[in-house]
């Protein structure tokens, strides 16, 4: 959006005065449904300075109590307020008043209850990983998301040892074709 506002303003010489209110609204709007995805992968901050040395029975146990008593409550308040303040926001048809013809804001005040919605359940799938490691007495895995390549996993993923690639690499030249097996001069691939 703002790479076209740039074009828009210098190429066409037709600048728009909303694009910095929309810009704004995306951006939070981003932060906003990250929540229940970061909730997800373990990466919101906590304080553990000790809670790293407890036993997993024991994170689990305070961690349900404090999901249950500040968790649930906190986020079903955020979700009831959200949707009244977008609900109000719709209702009188409210309009940015940053820039001189802003946007209607309603649409992005309604991202606060989905994404406390979101951020409920995920709250919800929390407390049922917590009971599991009471149960089974450590935490169930974490789904993982695109993440580093990790040459020696890929390697044992695809049955390849170093060997087989330094009996390969002898095969190739350096411009890349095969070869009969002597290794020409030039740097190595």
């Amino acid at each position: 959006m703002i790479s076209y506002e740039v074009f828009s303003r210098y190429a066409l010489h037709a600048p728009h005065a909303w694009v910095f209110d929309v810009s704004a609204m995306f951006y939070g709007l981003l932060f906003m449904m990250a929540g229940a995805y970061t909730l997800a992968h373990g990466g919101h901050v906590r304080g553990d300075v000790l809670y790293g040395f407890f036993p997993a029975r024991l994170q689990a146990s305070i961690d349900l109590i404090l999901y249950i008593v500040f968790f649930i409550p906190g986020i079903v308040a955020m979700v009831w307020a959200g949707w009244t303040f977008a609900a109000e926001s719709l209702a009188i048809n409210e309009h940015s008043s940053i820039s001189a013809d802003g946007p209607p804001v309603y649409p992005f005040k309604f991202v606060i209850p989905i994404a406390g919605a979101l951020l409920l359940l995920q709250g919800l799938v929390e407390i049922v990983r917590c009971i599991r490691c009471l149960q089974t007495g450590k935490w169930p895995r974490r789904s993982t998301d695109v993440e580093e390549v990790d040459v020696d996993k890929l390697k044992e993923m695809v049955h390849v040892s170093d060997q087989d690639i330094a009996a390969l690499d002898q095969y190739v030249t350096a411009d890349g074709s095969q070869g009969d097996g002597v290794q020409k001069s030039g740097p190595k691939p």
